[in-house]
């Protein structure tokens, strides 16, 4: 009678086993499974340097020169306050307001590390999208996390793919932005 009910022991704690390892298996596969985002914003951000003289136009300012160390601005830092347009008109409403911060981080060519939030204020959208990541500018879209946000994206995640519309020299720059969020609540 005790060698049965060891056996049935076992008999359920294999069958308990296999149970888990086939629920961890799907879970994965669900997870792996590509998604099509809950939301999806595309937008235009312009960035206008302030360079001694337009401060009425100006949106960014550089904070901190860059060094010494190569020919690519390395180690600049920018501040930006700069306008969201629904379309690639720097005069057209904006929809939002991206607030934070970019600097060059290489000294052996362009690239530049950001670190901002969009700020919405409008019949349309409320609330905030908090971005961060590597511009690497010598190809054609990169990608930023969406790391969180508020309001209407509350705790949001996702992929900004920007490309660089159009630029003038170091003063002006317009970056389509591609916004994918994957989390929605």
């Amino acid at each position: 009678m005790m060698k049965l009910t060891v056996e049935k022991y076992r008999f359920m704690i294999l069958f308990i086993i296999l149970v888990i390892i086939s629920q961890s298996a799907l879970a994965s596969r669900n997870s792996m499974r590509h998604r099509e985002p809950c939301k999806r914003l595309q937008l235009y951000y312009h960035d206008i340097l302030f360079r001694g003289t337009d401060a009425a136009n100006a949106t960014s300012a550089k904070v901190a020169n860059q060094t010494a160390l190569g020919d690519f601005k390395f180690g600049m830092l920018v501040v930006f306050d700069d306008p969201i347009t629904a379309d690639n008109h720097l005069l057209s409403p904006p929809v939002a307001r991206a607030q934070g911060f970019y600097f060059y981080n290489k000294k052996d060519d362009y690239n530049a590390w950001f670190a901002y939030t969009l700020v919405f204020n409008s019949t349309q959208h409320k609330g905030t999208i908090s971005i961060m990541g590597a511009d690497l500018m010598a190809e054609e879209s990169r990608d930023f996390s969406v790391v969180g946000g508020t309001g209407d994206f509350f705790m949001t995640r996702g992929i900004v793919t920007i490309q660089t519309d159009t630029f003038e020299g170091a003063y002006y720059f317009r970056l389509k932005m591609d916004i994918k969020l994957f989390e929605c609540y």
